[in-house]
């Protein structure tokens, strides 16, 4: 009786091959110990034991004929093979590494990103509160991102307001959709998901506590509530992210600096400020204030030949002198637009090296160390193919006209490149800073965003206000990513055909030719 149905019992072995690839199959795809995946697991078994019981002479031979000695070989170099891919595995998961194979790096995030990451001065926890019904992929892979630079340092868990709405209470959540950033008692919120949202409020907890920084007024000055391109909307929303309070002061009409100002900026005045203004800045700076100056070349300018009380002060005081001129850079496309060639030792300009900033219509800024006794640098250095042109009264028809002017340098009167156009000034003895550009265009809606111009104005506002531990940490924008990306059973499915069945399918037709020629003899 047995002998007949000992031809039954390879029926055994596949079935248990069978039962084998669909486990593998079922766990892939779902990634659940669930009852067809134990059903499977079983019939593995099963199978097993179909064929031992119904062909135990065969079974015998496995383990004691020849036969046996070359599977006790592949048995060894089988156990070698996965030993290797297993101490591989443990090597790669205890060692992490992605790289981003995409043209324009989307996946990669900023290095200011990455470097705000590293200065985390402790732990941060973030709460993603998010309902079924709010797309929530984007935020996920972002914070996912984030987690796995940041060396365990951050981590977040997603909450559903509606079923945990004590927490949401907890937090003040009004919005679905928001992410909670905690770090020890400090906490601030993100609205909008993207990276330079993320970012900023990293900033913020890197630095918590507002400070104050007033734009000065009544000058004709750029204006940091306006949307025009002459106006500096995006720059303030930069010094927002990076938890300043942006505030205009109108000096003639509030007679005083505010006591809470971090950092007072005067942006290209077209009209000269009046004495008691500038004594109210010198009183300010010499207790210890942060001064950012920015002048326009006087061509573009109303002061004519009316005294100028802020640059009489910055000469005889600190030795920074603005000229009476304007730039002219032969390296620029346009010969108006300095273009700096070199940058002084300084941490403003630390990471800007390698990075060009342009200044439309500069004018030149000299300092002299003999007039005082504080630290003193030129800042921004143009190329030896400009120069400061002194005739202002050739440019006066052509400041408007898009042709370059007929115009060459008279070496006489005209100061030739390198020309500086930054300056910054550091006193020990009070800790007051500024810094003194001879241009304040560069700053503007219309070029903050050309190459490393937005950079260099945040990072003299850091560290002016003496915040370095942000410098060089400004968010950017994100570039606009489209993707769609496949669902979890798709995935699934994909690495179920690319690695098991493809690779399965020559393994089983392997075998099926090993067991033919076997029966050949």
């Amino acid at each position: 009786m047995m002998s007949k149905l000992k031809r039954f019992a390879p029926i055994g072995l596949y079935l248990s091959l069978a039962a084998f690839v669909a486990s593998a199959g079922l766990y892939i795809v779902q990634r659940e110990f669930t009852l067809w995946l134990q059903i499977s697991l079983g019939l593995i078994f099963v199978g097993l034991a179909v064929f031992a019981i119904l062909d135990p002479e065969q079974v015998r031979i496995a383990y004691t004929g020849r036969q046996a000695k070359y599977g006790s070989n592949t048995i060894i170099m089988s156990i070698a093979f996965f030993g290797i891919v297993a101490v591989v595995n443990y090597l790669v998961y205890n060692n992490p590494e992605r790289w981003d194979l995409t043209e324009n790096q989307q996946y990669t995030l900023a290095p200011e990103t990455l470097e705000a990451i590293d200065r985390l001065p402790g732990p941060v926890k973030v709460y993603a509160f998010y309902t079924p019904q709010m797309n929530s992929q984007q935020a996920e892979r972002l914070l996912d991102q984030y987690k796995f630079h940041s060396r365990s340092k951050l981590d977040y868990e997603f909450i559903d307001p509606n079923v945990e709405f004590a927490t949401a209470q907890q937090y003040n959540i009004t919005r679905d959709g928001t992410l909670v950033f905690v770090l020890g008692e400090h906490q601030e919120q993100v609205t909008l998901v993207d990276e330079r949202e993320i970012t900023g409020a990293l900033l913020k907890l890197i630095s918590p506590g507002e400070r104050k920084i007033y734009f000065m007024t009544g000058h004709g000055e750029f204006d940091p509530e306006g949307t025009g391109e002459a106006s500096y909307s995006e720059i303030k929303s930069l010094l927002e992210s990076k938890n300043y309070l942006v505030e205009k002061l109108n000096l003639v009409a509030q007679n005083q600096i505010p006591e809470d100002a971090s950092v007072i900026v005067i942006a290209g005045p077209r009209i000269p400020l009046v004495e008691q203004e500038v004594q109210a800045l010198s009183t300010y700076f010499e207790a210890g204030g942060a001064l950012i100056v920015m002048a326009e070349p006087l061509p573009l300018t109303e002061f004519g030949e009316d005294p100028d009380p802020l640059a009489e002060y910055l000469e005889t005081k600190w030795g920074i002198k603005l000229g009476k001129d304007l730039v002219v850079d032969l390296t620029s496309n346009q010969p108006f637009f300095a273009v700096s060639n070199q940058y002084g030792d300084h941490i403003i300009t630390e990471k800007l090296k390698g990075f060009l900033t342009i200044f439309p219509t500069a004018r030149s800024v000299t300092t002299d160390s003999s007039v005082s006794q504080a630290f003193m640098l030129d800042l921004i250095l143009t190329s030896q193919q400009s120069w400061a042109e002194s005739d202002l009264n050739a440019f006066r028809d052509q400041t408007q006209d898009n042709e370059a002017p007929q115009i060459q340098p008279n070496e006489g009167t005209d100061v030739l490149g390198p020309i500086n156009i930054a300056a910054v000034v550091d006193d020990s003895t009070n800790k007051a800073r500024m810094v003194v550009f001879g241009d304040a265009d560069f700053a503007s809606n219309n070029f903050y965003n050309q190459f490393g111009n937005s950079d260099l104005f945040v990072n003299a506002v850091d560290w002016v206000a003496q915040r370095e531990e942000l410098l060089n940490l400004t968010p950017k924008e994100d570039v606009t990513r489209l993707l769609v990306p496949p669902g979890r059973y798709t995935l699934n499915l994909i690495l179920l055909g690319s690695v098991f069945i493809l690779p399965g399918t020559i393994l089983v037709a392997g075998i099926v030719v090993w067991i033919q020629r076997r029966r050949r003899g």
